[in-house]
């Protein structure tokens, strides 16, 4: 079986964050790999929604587990495009998600802000993944909004 990598998957993240801002969404994308294959995939559709709590992470948590059946993901990972808030955080500690990868840092609503730890302890935590293009790709967004 071919062994794809974090780059791989994140690119893949970027497709769902190209969805989201498509349909003027905060462009975030994920999804959910399981033993090597993409299982789930999601993005942003908090405003489609009208659901503030439809962050690409939990519609895609969602997808994965109706997928497998199970509301645990300890052998999956998520690429995320940008570092989880507190809610989708505490979300990914209940699904003991055995890895998280995301690609940008979100300096004002992450997760890692909180002091006290918010993801499962047995979770593999890689940041800074295609952080650039993650970035780049958020900023031309709310730069879009302020002109």
């Amino acid at each position: 079986m071919e062994s794809y990598t974090d780059e791989y998957f994140m690119r893949e993240a970027l497709k769902e964050a190209n969805k989201a801002l498509a349909i003027s969404e905060v462009p975030v994308g994920a999804v959910v790999v399981c033993k090597n294959r993409i299982i789930a995939r999601g993005h942003n559709q908090t405003e489609k929604l009208t659901d503030a709590t439809a962050h690409a992470e939990m519609l895609t948590i969602t997808a994965a587990a109706n997928y497998l059946g199970s509301k645990y993901l300890d052998e999956c990972a998520l690429y995320v495009t940008l570092e989880p808030c507190a809610m989708c955080a505490g979300a990914l500690h209940w699904t003991q998600l055995q890895k998280l990868v995301f690609g940008a840092s979100d300096l004002q609503r992450g997760f890692s802000l909180v002091s006290s730890p918010l993801l499962h302890p047995k979770t593999e935590v890689v940041q800074g993944i295609k952080a650039n293009e993650c970035k780049q790709l958020i900023d031309a967004f709310f730069r879009g909004i302020r002109e």
